[in-house]
């Protein structure tokens, strides 16, 4: 994974195995293209080592999937180079059927080796824009890491959405220095990330973090020396750190909350800004076996805190809820 690092360090003087820019913009040498998607596709021909995107400086409309392992995309400039796309969960996409949580990704990761570095990545889906006439079902993914994902590392990269924002289900990550933004369950899933010294804002009351790590894995989410932001308007105490998360799955004898979904989730050394709530977690409902929608509380999973700064990290609250 260091190999990106050194990608960036002097982008514009590697050669990459495509260029992504504007006609006539500057870029590095290599094979030109129009779009990621194009890019993309000539990725997923046979190769040997990681295959280097270019991304120039711009809006990229484009909703994509990354099926080729070892792709590695540097942007020029991190807040300039913008990968957009508008799916949500209750959307229809181009077959006429909603897109679903898992579809609504701008970025979808089905591959190992995944990189991404000094860009934006973006659900820029707003149902405050729609007004009546957006969708009950307003998850919104920006960056999805899906079965087949695995050692993917973005560095100084934001993510940004509203209602599901990351969505980390499969494989081991790392995000080093980025910006994760979003109000509702905004990073969750069953994959093992690590969060290292990246900003995590709320852009209104809601909760954080909404694992679903198998119980066999000992690692689910963990923000290391993260910064917990807010924007402007986010009320003091109105935001949670967590809540567990229990998908609804289909097993021999029905379909009810996977049993095996016991959420881990870490913060280590965060400082945590005013809005977080006093009682840093709370529970989430799921469907039983019996069909009866129950809460999934806080002490039964695995979440905890350790070395909390700032005005919300609240000391005299409990610091885990690990269960004994």
């Amino acid at each position: 994974m260091a190999g990106l690092a050194a990608t960036v360090a002097d982008a514009r003087s590697l050669r990459y195995d495509a260029v992504v820019a504007r006609p006539r913009a500057a870029g590095p040498p290599g094979p030109r293209h129009a779009g990621l998607a194009a890019a993309l596709a000539v990725a997923a021909k046979p190769r040997q080592g990681p295959f280097r995107i270019w991304l120039g400086a711009g809006v990229w409309r484009e909703k994509l999937v990354v099926a080729a392992p070892d792709v590695w995309i540097t942007g020029e400039d991190r807040s300039g180079t913008r990968i957009r796309f508008d799916a949500a969960s209750g959307l229809a996409g181009p077959d006429g059927y909603p897109w679903g949580t898992g579809g609504s990704g701008t970025i979808i990761v089905k591959a190992p080796g995944f990189h991404a570095a000094n860009l934006t990545i973006e659900n820029s889906f707003d149902p405050a824009a729609l007004g009546a006439e957006a969708p009950h079902d307003r998850q919104a993914v920006a960056l999805m890491l899906a079965a087949g994902s695995d050692r993917t590392l973005l560095a100084r990269v934001d993510i940004l959405g509203r209602q599901d924002t990351l969505y980390v289900n499969a494989g081991r990550s790392i995000f080093r220095q980025c910006l994760v933004a979003g109000t509702v369950d905004f990073v969750f899933g069953a994959g093992q990330a690590h969060l290292s010294h990246c900003e995590v804002r709320s852009r209104g009351p809601g909760y954080i973090a909404a694992p679903s790590t198998n119980r066999s894995s000992p690692v689910g989410l963990v923000f290391d020396h993260c910064h917990l932001t807010h924007e402007p308007g986010v009320a003091a105490g109105s935001v949670y750190l967590a809540r567990p998360w229990r998908p609804t799955r289909q097993f021999a004898d029905g379909l009810y909350g996977d049993p095996d979904a016991v959420g881990m989730v870490n913060y280590l050394h965060c400082r945590m800004e005013a809005h977080i709530a006093p009682a840093a977690w709370t529970s989430m409902t799921y469907r039983d076996r019996a069909g009866e929608r129950v809460a999934l509380e806080p002490g039964v999973v695995r979440f905890a805190e350790r070395g909390s700064t700032g005005p919300g990290a609240r000391r005299q609250r409990a610091q885990d809820s690990w269960p004994g």
